[in-house]
């Protein structure tokens, strides 16, 4: 099979013929072999009757339904590990992103060699309350990940099928596919400019709170990729430092204070001084991150995965 098109959704309901008859031209129009695959991520409107619509027309169409709504990531996870073309393509149904684009990124895959292909929304017909925060997003993830990728969170993009089935999304982690398929030794990451459209039906799913969670799990992942199998490495190191900074200061306070005694000035005390206080806590938190770096190694070693690694070829 050529490709798997991979459409999570949430109440798309009124978008979902258009879209689905938009494909269908595409894919008869370049003689494809396809499977459509719907997600339906808890809808509450009529998405998944529409669904059904589709499957009784066409053998082409495969539906899956959550029983509630767990985020696009869950979507796409379960979408990968029922698709069988060998390029899949993910898209959004919301009529922004162009079922037109299918064919070019198609061919980027097969031909070109890339393992994923990325869209990049240049011309963006949203609001600057939202298209500010995404700059900043991007320029963020292009930092952590090393990717010069302009659109980390663009809904369209293409893969090799060897790829979605070596990646596990979860959490909101669909916004860093392309950062994950790097960590897991996909180098070849390119980039396609796609047309952008306005809205045609209903309202963005998304609210500001995206942008804040997206940080945090960019964050989260460039450390599980960076220490996640060797924990100590970072706090240890960190436990270390400061705790030697803690220590030497505490050890001049103290020198000090000796110098004093010796001259015959008792004063001032040890323990009035603010530095005193501020080298007793950096010794103490120097010794909660180095055991806390202890007992994630321990944690680590005790992993079933601990020596989990993708084997791309064997002979």
């Amino acid at each position: 099979m050529d490709l798997s098109i991979v459409i999570p959704l949430y109440n798309e309901a009124e978008s979902l013929p258009e879209l689905y008859h938009w494909i269908k031209r595409v894919m008869d129009e370049h003689r494809y072999t396809y499977e459509i695959i719907f997600i339906s991520d808890g809808s509450t409107d009529n998405s998944w009757e529409v669904i059904e619509g589709f499957q009784k027309e066409s053998p082409h169409v495969k539906g899956i339904k959550f029983r509630r709504n767990y985020g696009k990531s869950p979507a796409l996870h379960c979408g990968f590990q029922r698709a069988e073309g060998d390029v899949v393509i993910t898209m959004d149904a919301d009529l922004q992103d162009s079922p037109d684009e299918i064919p070019e990124l198609y061919r980027m895959i097969r031909e070109e060699g890339y393992d994923l292909v990325s869209g990049w929304k240049k011309k963006r017909f949203d609001p600057i309350s939202k298209t500010i925060p995404t700059k900043l997003f991007n320029a963020s993830a292009r930092l952590f990940s090393g990717l010069q990728l302009h659109d980390f969170n663009c809904g369209l993009k293409a893969y090799k099928n060897s790829v979605i089935k070596q990646l596990e999304i979860y959490n909101d982690m669909h916004r860093y596919i392309p950062y994950m398929a790097k960590i897991a030794g996909f180098n070849r990451i390119g980039e396609k400019v796609v047309q952008h459209q306005a809205r045609k039906y209903g309202t963005t799913k998304f609210g500001i709170s995206r942008f804040f969670n997206g940080y945090l799990d960019l964050i989260t992942l460039w450390f599980t990729s960076r220490f996640g199998k060797k924990p100590m490495h970072f706090f240890g190191l960190l436990g270390s430092l400061m705790f030697f900074i803690g220590f030497v200061a505490l050890v001049i306070l103290l020198a000090m204070k000796l110098v004093s005694i010796y001259s015959g000035d008792l004063r001032p005390l040890v323990t009035n001084s603010p530095y005193f206080y501020i080298s007793l806590a950096g010794m103490i938190m120097g010794t909660q991150l180095f055991l806390a770096g202890f007992l994630g190694e321990l944690i680590s070693r005790n992993s079933s995965k601990r020596n989990h690694y993708t084997i791309e070829a064997e002979i």
